[in-house]
């Protein structure tokens, strides 16, 4: 990709944003996930972060800008706003709101953000989905709406990402297993009825920071209404959250009893869509969380 094609349809999007001779004076490549290049701009006095990538990454930022003004309206977390998408034939950018941000490093820093985290979730919705589909990583992820969250997370999670899977070559004991799940994982849902949560949706610490004056902020979403458990099990998949985080969110709003039933459940479609992103070193992982969940609904159903 052009790099100076790219500052130009950065600068020519500042510009209409700004509504002035706005130039940029400085730029510098910045890490930007799996899914996307990254730059901080400047000019002006004014700085943005800025994701950019070919044309087809249009929807993925679009999503993302959709899902970002969905946090913001919740007034829970901190979120960069969006300052301007902009696209042609050779490419596409979302300019974001710079923020100076810094990891969760403290226990105060963990509780704040586990009591922030659980003010999100208490905005719940009607139905389980999103108006609009969007993006995991930069797997597509179904969102139509439905009234039933156990078939709403077969159907339109675990299912696709299987799919998915088997068309990479990643067959035997994890179609197996996975095929059963999805005809069984009702089962874990008989004393208990989530409610469409509004969620971030790639929940992992990489994806979450305070701010210089100590606000929690969330970036890179996945948003939908599901299960707030499921936010949660991301969380502890891959760690980094303080202790703390987690002892304040169930302070704020205890979970369920069956949560760590239901746990390796959500891990898994985690687990899965990483698999289908960067390979077979997640397999194992895959196969052993399927096993033990077709297992213990098998068991259960006997």
């Amino acid at each position: 990709m052009n790099a100076l094609g790219t500052l130009t349809r950065i600068e020519r999007a500042l510009r209409e944003h700004t509504g002035n001779a706005f130039r940029i004076t400085e730029s510098r490549a910045v890490h930007g996930g799996d899914t996307h290049r990254a730059l901080v701009v400047g000019g002006g006095g004014a700085r943005y972060f800025v994701k950019h990538g070919p044309a087809g990454t249009r929807e993925m930022f679009e999503a993302e800008a959709d899902g970002l003004a969905a946090l913001a309206e919740t007034g829970a977390v901190r979120v960069p706003a969006v300052v301007a998408l902009a696209h042609d034939d050779e490419g596409a950018c979302l300019i974001l709101e710079h923020l100076d941000l810094s990891p969760l490093a403290t226990p105060e820093d963990g509780a704040r953000f586990g009591e922030a985290l659980a003010e999100l979730h208490q905005h719940v919705g009607d139905r389980f989905g999103w108006p609009r589909h969007n993006f995991i990583g930069r797997s597509p992820q179904d969102n139509t709406p439905g009234d039933n969250w156990a078939r709403f997370f077969a159907l339109h999670r675990l299912a696709p990402q299987l799919a998915r899977a088997r068309e990479n070559g990643f067959g035997g004991d994890l179609q197996r297993h996975g095929e059963r799940l999805l005809d069984r994982l009702a089962g874990l849902f008989l004393d208990y009825r989530p409610q469409p949560s509004l969620l971030h949706g790639d929940l992992w610490h990489g994806n979450a920071a305070m701010t210089a004056d100590g606000q929690p902020a969330l970036f890179d979403p996945a948003v939908y209404r599901g299960d707030r458990e499921s936010d949660l099990a991301m969380a502890e998949l891959f760690g980094g959250f303080p202790p703390a985080f987690y002892a304040a969110y169930r302070r704020a709003w205890p979970l369920n009893d069956g949560y760590e039933r239901r746990k390796p459940l959500y891990a898994l479609y985690h687990v899965l869509n990483h698999l289908n992103l960067f390979g077979r070193g997640y397999l194992r992982e895959a196969e052993r969380l399927a096993a033990r969940l077709d297992h213990e609904l098998g068991t259960r159903s006997a």
